[in-house]
């Protein structure tokens, strides 16, 4: 009796769940600045769970993405569902411009505040913090912002420009917010012989074959090029460090919001999490583990950041930034 209880039990709990998930079918169309690979190992992973679900994706850079979608909104004819890009800022500007449908019923509940949008407009699926990489043969080990503009690192530090970087420019937001000396530290950078060109790619292969000794760069290129064997040490810098948190959105045309609330559940629960730290990022989830060769969590300081904010400052960043290097 007591086991055709719980088998009972057991399946009346299935059968309460399936309907959701059951109910759940039809198109989803996600546009992603995710690498390839990343796209498809989440979607995979999601539609494990959604069968019903047929999800296609189109893959470019964030600023790419969001010309296409643009372009869209003109034509009258948007197509994507769902939207997971690079960073907080751009989702502001589409949240300011009416474009967003909130998720009211998203869970939050594990996460620390300020990671997410409080409207529920968009959520943030990781933590891509950009700190210092430099080269192990360099005499100065950097713990410190303000490593940078000694004597030791003139001519020797590159960086990439916010002038084409979203991720660049909201390192340059969060740094001149937070540090005391403001553009202070740019103008001092500058006066140090920074070069401030390139993609992240293009700093981490500088650094690495000794062209450049020190860089500004996301943390997972050269915490994974480390573990191939590459000559780099990355540094989160004892100020703490900007990050961009790939966030989530699903847009107010979709055709399918349903299809895009459970997508959007599925990223921030704690499998969706999992998977983010199986592609060796940092989860934004605060109890998900951290990748191999990153530092415990608590070692790990974010500067405070306003995306609100940081959408009004965009431009005169950009312009105040060109003032100093071009």
């Amino acid at each position: 009796m007591q086991r055709k209880a719980l088998s009972a039990f057991i399946l009346a709990a299935g059968l309460a769940a399936a309907p959701q998930v059951l109910a759940t079918e039809g198109k989803l169309v996600l546009y992603t600045s995710q690498p390839n690979t990343d796209a498809q190992q989440t979607i995979d992973a999601f539609k494990a769970k959604y069968p019903r679900v047929d999800v296609s994706f189109v893959r470019d850079g964030t600023p790419r993405v969001t010309a296409k979608l643009k372009a869209e909104f003109e034509a009258g004819a948007p197509q994507a569902d769902v939207l997971l890009i690079a960073d907080a800022v751009t989702m502001e500007g589409l949240k300011k411009d009416g474009r967003l449908l909130a998720h009211d019923k998203a869970d939050l509940g594990a996460y620390p505040a300020g990671i997410h949008d409080p409207q529920k407009m968009w959520f943030a699926t990781k933590l891509i913090t950009t700190g210092i990489v430099y080269n192990t043969k360099a005499a100065m080990k950097p713990t410190s912002w303000t490593d940078l503009v000694k004597p030791e690192a003139k001519n020797q530090l590159a960086m990439p420009s916010p002038l084409n970087s979203g991720a660049a420019l909201i390192h340059t937001i969060t740094l001149t917010s937070n540090l005391g000396d403001g553009w202070g530290f740019y103008e001092k950078l500058r006066e140090n012989g920074t070069l401030a060109a390139g993609a992240n790619g293009d700093i981490l292969r500088q650094v690495a074959t000794g062209e450049k000794l020190y860089g500004m760069i996301v943390d997972f290129m050269p915490i994974r090029e480390k573990a191939k064997g590459a000559p780099v040490e990355f540094v989160f810098p004892s100020e703490g460090v900007s990050a961009v948190s790939e966030p989530v959105a699903i847009l107010k045309s979709s055709k399918n919001p349903e299809a895009a609330k459970a997508f959007i559940d599925f990223l921030l629960s704690k499998e969706g999490q999992e998977l983010a730290l199986k592609q060796g990022y940092v989860a934004a989830h605060p109890d998900v583990a951290l990748p191999a060769g990153y530092p415990a969590r608590s070692a790990i300081k974010l500067m405070a950041f306003d995306a609100a904010k940081a959408l009004t400052e965009e431009a005169a960043a950009r312009k105040r930034f060109g003032s100093i290097f071009e």
